[in-house]
C-alpha cells in the first residue's frame, strides 16, 4: 500500500522559514512528475511546485517563484519543499503528490487515467 506523508509544517511569523518533507512508503519515487499542492479554505487546489524527470524539470507557481525550492532524495524516498520569506498568504494546508503526468505550464496534474498518490497534508500558517 503507498503512502506518502508530509511533515514540517506549522506557525511562523511572516518573513520565515520552513521545510516540508513527504515521505513515500510502498513507493519509489520515478520520473513521474512529483509536487506539491496547497488549499486555503473557500479556494481551489493550487499547484505549488513540481520536480519532474529526476530533477530535469521544475515549475513553480508564480506566488512562490524566487522564495520556494523543491527537491528530491531519491536514496531517503523524500521529497522537500524549502519555503523561504513567508507571507500570510502562504497559509494553507499543504499537501505532496507523486505519480501525476506533468504540464511545463502548470506542474503536475491528475485524471481518470493517473490519479497519483497524495498525502494527508500538513498545515501551514504565517502571521503578519
Amino acid at each position: 500500500r503507498v503512502q506518502l506523508v508530509e511533515s514540517g509544517g506549522g506557525s511562523v511569523q511572516a518573513g520565515g522559514s520552513l521545510r516540508l518533507s513527504c515521505v513515500a512508503s510502498g513507493y519509489t519515487y520515478s520520473n513521474a512528475c512529483m509536487g506539491w499542492f496547497r488549499q486555503s479554505p473557500g479556494k481551489k487546489r493550487e499547484g505549488v511546485a513540481a520536480i519532474y524527470s529526476g530533477g530535469f524539470s521544475t515549475f513553480y507557481a508564480d506566488s512562490v517563484k524566487g522564495r520556494f525550492t523543491i527537491s528530491q532524495d531519491n536514496a531517503n524516498n523524500t521529497m522537500y519543499l524549502q519555503m523561504n520569506s513567508l507571507k500570510p498568504e502562504d497559509t494553507a494546508m499543504y499537501y505532496c503528490a507523486a505519480e501525476l503526468f506533468y504540464s511545463p505550464n502548470s506542474g503536475c496534474y491528475s485524471d481518470l487515467g493517473r490519479p497519483g498518490y497524495w498525502g494527508q497534508g500538513t498545515q501551514v500558517t504565517v502571521s503578519s
